[in-house]
């Protein structure tokens, strides 16, 4: 009797264990075959671009919004589609939508020249037709000035072309949001370009003025080798939807698009804030090692594996910050459009 109530529990306990095992063996992820492929990327990197010390990678892949049509900030001031405003408010701005049908597309480092002071719009927005007035976060890029200039605009501000030329600017702005940082920066940024442009680049007019240096003859005479050398590089790349720099062989910033349209009209403004970065931080006869497709493959592989926060910027846009520990990555998602990322921009800090 014993001897058949022992052998009895030691099979239950058996049975037991098993189950046990079978149920830790059922909640334990599996990991994939170690010969198993990685999920292929839906872009690929070009081969590298180079002048004197910029060099750029085009990023290829499909056009997600084939046939969706912004107009840039640029085209829409051009146009008078749009009014910018003054709101005495240093940190922020409204946006005015005239168009009845055409939406707008604004990226963020874009620079409007005009008002009390000029301004760097801090974040990507899309401003619907008819919109009325929008709030967008802006940063003084102008330090002193809070009168007229000239025969500018006091109250609204003109269309330039320029963006953000600097990548400790665009995170003063974009990341830190620190408007003390911002003038800081731009003070750097034309100390360099007046160093090695061996000549004063501020404007008389307002010589703390980011755009007005930008505009400046020196700076468009110092960076004509890299215009000619690097500005059409995606009218031959058909696919070609977004870029990546590198400038003494670094990799700095990346910007990825979903339609080819809004890639090729922004264009333009960042192949000249590359080619302007790039001469401020040229160093004359000092050699660097050139950046590879792998360095750049791994830089947009670790910014995408930050901790993620979202929030919407308004009812159209969700914006999605990847911080990671040497990277930053913004994503901007249009609600309408939500099955792709309408612009990724990738930030070394």
């Amino acid at each position: 009797m014993n001897r058949l109530l022992f052998t009895s529990l030691g099979f239950l306990a058996i049975l037991a264990g098993g189950l046990l095992t079978m149920r830790l063996v059922a909640q334990t992820p599996q990991s994939p075959p170690k010969d198993a492929a990685p999920p292929a990327p839906d872009y690929q990197i070009s081969s590298p671009h180079t002048h004197d010390n910029l060099t750029i990678f085009l990023v290829t892949g499909e056009d997600k919004l084939k046939g969706k049509k912004f107009l840039t900030l640029q085209e829409a001031l051009e146009q008078k589609k749009v009014i910018v405003h003054e709101t005495s408010n240093v940190n922020q701005l409204t946006i005015e939508n005239l168009s009845p049908n055409e939406e707008i597309f604004i990226q963020s480092g874009e620079i409007v020249k005009g008002g009390k002071q000029d301004r760097l719009l801090s974040l990507d927005l899309i401003v619907s037709p008819g919109s009325g007035q929008v709030p967008i976060s802006s940063f003084c890029v102008e330090h002193g000035r809070w009168v007229k200039r000239g025969n500018e605009a006091f109250d609204k501000f003109a269309a330039c072309p320029d963006i953000a030329a600097s990548n400790d600017l665009r995170l003063a702005s974009k990341y830190k949001k620190a408007q003390g940082e911002v003038w800081q920066k731009v003070t750097e940024v034309q100390g360099k370009l007046s160093m090695n442009a061996a000549a004063p680049v501020q404007a008389k007019e307002s010589a703390s003025s980011l755009q007005l240096t930008l505009e400046h003859k020196k700076v468009q005479e110092s960076i004509d080798g890299y215009m000619k050398a690097l500005a059409d590089l995606p009218k031959d790349q058909k696919d070609a939807i977004g870029y990546v720099m590198a400038i003494n062989g670094k990799v700095v910033c990346a910007d990825v698009y979903s339609s080819r349209d809004l890639f090729l009209k922004l264009w333009p403004k960042m192949v000249k804030a590359c080619a302007v970065e790039a001469f401020s931080e040229l160093q004359k006869d000092k050699k660097f090692t050139p950046a590879t497709v792998d360095a750049v493959k791994a830089f947009i592989a670790d910014s995408e594996k930050g901790k993620a926060k979202n929030e919407d910027v308004n009812k159209r846009v969700r914006l999605t910050t990847v911080d990671s520990k040497d990277n930053v990555l913004f994503e901007t998602r249009d609600n309408d459009q939500p099955s792709a990322v309408l612009h990724k921009n990738y930030l070394k800090k």
